[in-house]
């Protein structure tokens, strides 16, 4: 009997949908698992836009290679150069294909496509959809993938958890282990590919950007299953969230890409509105030290320079932790067209209107540059990647693809703001060819034993089934909130060694508080908290890796800013960390990777700073 290829797609969001209907339209069947439904993935909350160089940043003097130098610019020369070549210079075929999908694009007056500006460049070159861009593009990736649902080549699982990729003796992966999160029952699934686009790891964070489903419970348990874990150092904080007591609500970036000014009051402590406050009173501190990109500067650079404000010079609103984000002075028509759903959001969650009165925000953790490594194979001259082979963005492990943000490839040691979905959809078209051609060409034909998959199952149905008898006296909510407050304290906008030494014995600790968790609810059916405890567990694994590659990386860059180590060291550093856990000494094995920097050497990364030697902010110029 003939094998029929078989490929699980794990996550509902850009990036899966858009490699699952790469693979399904080669006529290869797709298990797509999602924990929520497809529609409801955190893609849904991406809100600024997608960059893509068009016709109308071309007359400006853009270009797809002007894109991808300013990617590795604003990564600081930490990726690898051809599969960031590629994504820049597929990005106008991606949005045209989009178009062609009846994206709602924002037009102009002409009928063109709008842009915007956005952070790390001069040039308007990001398309968008009001301020909901990414639940535009998940609704027309689903549309498509609905379409090959109902030919039969789609079969979606919501609501269904990975657990585990299924390992074989020669070391590739033949499926996954998944339980349904609401009969709660455990099962194997036999694949000949496995692509991993489960998004980031927000939660390892307490209160972040993220959806709180966004665990990184899926990356650790492939990275304790044998694959590695690249640059997990590398956490963005974006400048400009909502505080909350429940999680962070992000501002997008398009706020100030459409005109937003960033200030505080020049006087420490001033209590007046801030429609009290005159011009000349206030300190639009971007502007004046970053005069050529002002409130556009990449968000590594805006995040410390707001964190220096508040934090070290005590000019934050009131004297706590927030700024200004201003749009009082923009024409409310205008700002409901372009950032109507932001709008929205601040209304709802504030209760104050940001037409009228300036909105309070502070940095929230919103991205992981780092995910699970990947492979590539790059073109002779490096100009971008060979098309169609069947490596292209897999793990170590031969059969595990990683797609999205779960992939460390694209954005090096800080993300440029609308460069999240072009890689995510990229990721999909790009390198779903490879995975067709895969299993179609390189897999094992032979089915794996049914014995394999047993055995996979019986270990997770253990697993589990110790957690819901484990008898401690740890509650996993708290432990969880403890590991988010120390995590986001000792390893997000500024560290240096003695704090992070003091995170990493607090991860033992909180890893040895684990092993006495008890559960509030041990019934077998919608477990919520068994599904929580159980991703605290691999939360915990997982922060482990990012607190030791800080530690090892004693250098500043991007989005890692070390105070005892201020300055870029590319002698050293200019390389990939790559963390592989040890079993036997239940945490990483960190080694060190060489760069493909080929096309455009290291340069200074200043964004046009003005800064003296009294300035107090000068140490995070140094990081740049």
């Amino acid at each position: 009997m003939q094998h029929t290829p078989r490929v699980i797609v794990v996550g509902g969001g850009l990036a899966g949908l858009a490699g699952t209907v790469r693979i399904a339209e080669a006529g290869i069947p797709v298990d797509l698992f999602s924990l929520v439904p497809v529609k409801r993935s955190h893609s849904v909350c991406a809100q600024g836009g997608i960059n893509a160089c068009n016709e109308v940043a071309r007359q400006q003097g853009y270009s797809e290679y002007e894109h991808f130098d300013e990617t590795v610019y604003g990564g600081d020369f930490l990726q690898h150069q051809p599969p960031v070549y590629e994504m820049t210079h597929w990005a106008p075929k991606i949005i045209d294909l989009l178009d062609r999908m009846g994206v709602p694009f924002n037009r102009t007056a002409e009928g063109q496509r709008d842009l915007r500006l956005f952070g790390g460049s001069l040039y308007k070159r990001t398309h968008f959809a009001g301020a909901t861009t990414g639940q535009q593009l998940l609704y027309a990736l689903d549309e498509q993938t609905r379409r090959y649902e109902a030919e039969g080549r789609v079969n979606k699982y919501e609501y269904w958890e990975f657990l585990a990729p299924v390992i074989d003796d020669a070391g590739a992966c033949r499926g996954i282990v998944a339980q349904d999160l609401r009969t709660m029952q455990i099962r194997s699934f036999r694949a000949d590919a496995v692509v991993m686009a489960s998004g980031g790891c927000g939660l390892v964070f307490g209160k972040s950007t993220n959806s709180v489903m966004c665990t990184g419970g899926a990356a650790s348990r492939c990275y304790q299953a044998g694959a590695r874990y690249a640059n997990g150092e590398f956490v963005q904080v974006h400048p400009t969230a909502i505080p909350g007591a429940d999680k962070l609500r992000l501002m997008s970036e398009s706020a100030r890409g459409e005109g937003g000014r960033v200030w505080v009051p020049r006087r420490a402590g001033d209590v007046r509105r801030p429609t009290d406050i005159p011009t000349e009173e206030r300190y639009y501190f971007l502007e004046e030290k970053y005069p050529k990109y002002g409130n556009i500067v990449p968000r590594d650079i805006a995040t410390r320079e707001i964190f220096d404000i508040c934090v070290n010079e005590g000019l934050g609103i009131g004297g706590g932790n927030m700024v200004y984000l201003d749009l009082t002075h923009l024409d409310r028509a205008y700002l409901e067209r372009k950032l109507g759903g932001i709008i929205d959001i601040y209304r709802k969650f504030v209760g104050e209107d940001p037409c009228e009165t300036p909105m309070k925000i502070f940095p929230g953790v919103h991205y992981s540059m780092g995910g699970l490594w990947t492979q590539y194979v790059a073109k002779d001259d490096l100009h971008g990647m060979v098309a169609g082979a069947p490596t292209s963005m897999m793990t170590n492990i031969p059969g595990l693809y990683a797609f999205g943000e779960v992939n460390y490839q694209y954005h090096g040691a800080n993300r440029l703001g609308a460069n999240a979905l072009l890689s995510c959809i990229f990721d999909g078209l790009f390198c779903g060819p490879g995975v067709v051609n895969y299993v179609t060409d390189v897999a094992d034909p032979q089915p794996a034993p049914s014995a394999l998959y047993d055995a996979a199952a019986k270990r997770e149905e253990a697993r589990a089934d110790a957690l819901v008898k484990n008898t401690g006296d740890e509650n996993p909510y708290r432990l969880g909130t403890e590991l988010g407050h120390e995590m986001t304290a000792g390893n997000t906008v500024v560290k240096n060694e003695a704090r992070l030494t003091k995170t990493r014995a607090k991860i033992d600790e909180f890893a040895d508080r684990f092993t006495r968790v008890r559960l509030s609810d041990t019934g077998m059916w919608t477990n919520q908290n068994l599904s929580y405890t159980r991703a605290l567990g691999d939360m915990i694994t997982l922060a482990a890796a990012m607190v030791e590659g800080g530690l090892q990386r004693r250098e500043s860059r991007g989005a890692h800013y070390r105070t005892d180590y201020p300055d870029r060291n590319d002698a050293d550093f200019l390389r990939t960390t790559i963390a592989e856990y040890d079993a036997a000494e239940r945490g990483p094995r960190l080694s060190l990777e060489p760069v493909e920097i080929g096309l455009v050497k290291p340069r200074a990364r200043t964004y046009g700073r003005v800064a003296s030697a009294t300035d107090p902010g000068a140490s995070v110029a140094a990081a740049s």
